[in-house]
């Protein structure tokens, strides 16, 4: 009998440093956001639920680790 190789799923979501598109703010958000997520200084929506993934209306510079 062979040894099993057990894979641990990872997960599909991650935290995205976006720029907000009017003033330029970068802001860490849940790829996956259950809410519409708002720029913290221009009151700009950078995310909209779209049931799963979040609809991301900002610019993505990078992913989080």
């Amino acid at each position: 009998m062979g040894r099993k190789l057990e894979l641990i799923p990872l997960p599909k979501s991650k935290f995205l440093k976006v720029e907000c598109p009017n003033c330029g703010n970068e802001q860490v958000i849940f790829s996956h956001a259950k809410s519409v997520v708002k720029c913290l200084i221009c009151d700009n929506t950078l995310a909209i639920p779209k049931g799963g993934k979040a609809d991301i209306k900002a610019k993505i510079l990078a992913e989080v680790a």
